[in-house]
């Protein structure tokens, strides 16, 4: 009987032990079979780091990355390269970049912004930036939009220090760098039904907030085309108005079309824009392309090979400029690790299985070779 009982009391105490440990660091490392992903040697990056937000409140914000000339998938790298970060990345993570030999990743329920070795995911340092969202650049400083209402201005070589704060409209989203301004997507998110309907333009000479374009509710990713044109989608709000995407001209700083197409994430490589939107009503979701040049719908589904039917809730999208492959992240359930697919640009699929990653991939960056 008292043997019994020691065996017990070992058993309990081995289960609480790991479920502290569970509790306190992220999961170790994992690499998929390398012919689950392709070899990739035309393209001119190394590979393509991405960001698993994680749901809130989770703590299971993860960075993973896909190297193109072995196939090899590794998640959570960033908890392998830093093991003595005890909370790992952190809580949900937002936006990666990268600018010269650093990344940049925003985590949002972690209230910072990891610096990180570009090369080898190795913290650098770290900055502490209330409810930040998404990061830029221009000339050697860092700008990171806050849902507090303002753009956190920082020196890249400094790292540690916010120069500065930007005031601009009510929870701001995603930035785009023109000329010498910056775009700012405000949303209003924390405001709904009355949402923000602007997007803030700032001088980057003299960081200051020079004046806002009327565009759409709810307004959330903003790119660049290599014409001087900005894109925006707005997300409608959720019911009675539907999400759309915008075609903003620099020149003149007012919106010059409405697609009048769903959106919910997009990418723009060279004349070719790929939008995606997911309908919680049908459950099904659309994949259009469109050409920014003559700003027309060359495609209403992008995906060639029938493999959208297989994505369940596209989250990401970014194409590679050197090749034109796009990669398109599902999310799933939000609760379990996601998908990562890859397509050419035909839109035949690439990978003979998508790979596996963390849970709610939804931001990448690629690392140039």
């Amino acid at each position: 009987m008292k043997n019994k009982l020691q065996i017990s009391i070992r058993v309990i105490a081995a289960v609480f032990l790991l479920a502290s440990v569970s509790a306190c660091r992220k999961e170790q490392p994992k690499k998929d079979d390398v012919t689950n992903g392709y070899e990739n040697p035309s393209s001119a990056m190394k590979g393509l780091y991405v960001l698993n937000e994680g749901n809130f409140g989770s703590n299971k914000a993860s960075l993973d990355f896909y190297d193109f000339a072995s196939g090899l998938y590794t998640r959570n790298l960033f908890g392998a390269v830093n093991p003595t970060v005890t909370l790992g990345l952190g809580d949900s993570g937002n936006d990666v970049k990268i600018y010269g030999s650093k990344m940049y990743v925003v985590v949002n329920g972690s209230n910072k912004l990891e610096i990180l070795n570009a090369k080898t995911a190795k913290e650098v340092s770290k900055l502490d930036i209330s409810n930040p969202r998404y990061v830029t650049f221009y000339k050697n400083f860092a700008y990171i939009t806050s849902y507090d209402g303002f753009v956190a201005v920082v020196d890249t070589a400094a790292t540690s220090v916010i120069k500065t704060k930007i005031t601009v409209g009510s929870q701001p989203e995603e930035m785009a760098v023109v000329g010498s301004k910056l775009y700012v997507a405000n949303s209003g998110g924390y405001n709904a039904p009355n949402y923000e309907r602007t997007i803030s333009v700032i001088d980057l000479t003299s960081n200051t907030e020079i004046k806002k374009i009327d565009v759409a509710i709810n307004l959330n990713h903003l790119r660049s085309d290599q014409y001087g044109d900005l894109y925006v989608n707005s997300r409608g709000d959720y019911a009675t108005i539907p999400s759309s995407i915008f075609v903003i001209d620099t020149k003149t700083d007012a919106v010059k079309k409405d697609f009048h197409l769903p959106t919910e994430n997009f990418c723009i490589d060279g004349d070719n824009a790929y939008i995606f939107s997911y309908d919680y009503i049908s459950k099904k979701s659309t994949y259009v392309k469109l050409n920014v040049k003559d700003e027309t719908v060359l495609s209403n589904n992008f995906i060639t090979d029938g493999t959208d039917n297989s994505i369940v809730l596209p989250f990401g999208i970014i194409a590679d400029p050197s090749t034109g492959d796009i990669y398109i992240s599902d999310a799933g359930d939000y609760k379990s690790p996601g998908k990562l697919y890859a397509f050419d640009k035909t839109g035949k699929s690439k990978f003979k299985i998508p790979l596996t990653t963390g849970d709610i991939p939804g931001h990448f960056v690629f690392l140039s070779k």
